[in-house]
């Protein structure tokens, strides 16, 4: 079994060309899973033997079609397994496929740092190199029951698992996330509240632009603010209706920052969450009969259209732009 891993090297904005470029994968095998933004995971079983060729020229094929039709560049990234095929894509270059073969997978793990495997998040990787585990190598090479007393019994396992390159994942098909998220880190650990607002203001109207464009609307917003410490604070709240308007957006995302009471808090970064995505011609709209509402919306529709054609700083509110 081959997977791929795939990366299209679309810039944030262009979510809406995901699922043309999903289409093209699925012309080689029905069994994709859409990993948004920009990726996606592809299983060749089947796909070498019909073609009669192996997962790297496939790989070139995907990537002369997506540039030939999509102008789009992608980075892949080959292995038995998904875990080893996201791994491999970690060290893909432009036009070059990097494969993890199934008789190296040890020998492609060995040097790799803990934290480089999936699943090992930060608290994880420095509890294993306190105990000089920081390699893959090593924590391969360790007892399951030491890795079961220092991160426990179940992640210790899959851990000790992984380590050995034992990838029991799958590839999942299905369609484009029922999610967008936008991310605006800091240069440098903000405090000024109206930093965090202009930064909210960013993320709403980049969420909008893209339910726009996707045809989607959002039912919940979820806001999460990192703060300087490594630690995290997370809200949602469930809109009065489903919605891609920009504004809406932005007061939501305002209420959900002012609910949390923020004191000179040293935030890194602040990102926005839009959940539980329908086809925007399912949706009921509450008719207000406000005339500036309407034409927000229209002025909205314009923007659109000129940041469709102009790039996605083409118009921007004047707060954003100085």
């Amino acid at each position: 079994m081959t997977i791929l891993c795939v990366r299209f090297q679309l810039p944030p904005m262009y979510e809406a060309a995901l699922p043309g470029l999903l289409g093209l994968l699925e012309e080689f095998t029905p069994v994709v899973q859409a990993l948004p933004p920009d990726g996606a995971l592809a299983d060749l079983r089947g796909a070498e033997r019909y073609f009669g060729r192996d997962a790297v020229e496939l790989a070139s094929v995907i990537r002369v079609r997506a540039l030939a039709l999509y102008g789009v560049d992608c980075l892949i990234g080959a292995g038995p397994g998904p875990m080893l095929a996201r791994m491999a894509l970690r060290d893909a270059r432009p036009r070059m496929t990097c494969e993890v073969p199934a008789d190296a997978v040890l020998e492609f793990l060995a040097e790799k740092p803990v934290a480089a495997l999936p699943g090992v998040g930060t608290a994880t990787a420095r509890t294993l190199c306190e105990y000089g585990l920081d390699t893959l190598g090593r924590v391969a090479a360790a007892p399951l029951s030491t890795l079961q007393r220092l991160v426990g019994a179940r992640a210790g396992r899959e851990l000790h698992e992984r380590a050995n390159g034992v990838d029991r994942g799958r590839v999942v098909p299905n369609g484009v996330s029922r999610s967008l998220a936008a991310e605006r880190p800091f240069d440098l650990d903000e405090v000024d509240p109206d930093r965090h607002r202009r930064a909210l203001l960013s993320a709403a109207g980049e969420l909008g632009t893209r339910l726009r464009a996707l045809e989607k609307v959002c039912r919940t917003l979820t806001l999460t603010v990192r703060y300087a410490d490594r630690t995290s604070t997370t809200r949602s709240r469930t809109l009065a209706e489903p919605t891609a308007h920009s504004g809406a957006l932005t007061r939501t995302a305002y209420g959900l920052y002012e609910s949390l009471g923020l004191q000179r808090a040293r935030v890194r970064a602040v990102l926005l969450r839009a959940e539980g995505l329908t086809p925007a011609e399912q949706a009921s709209h509450q008719l207000t009969f406000d005339p500036v509402d309407e034409k927000v919306r229209r002025i909205e529709e314009v923007a659109d259209r000129a940041r469709a054609k102009f790039g996605p700083r083409a118009v921007m509110p004047g707060t954003l732009a100085a």
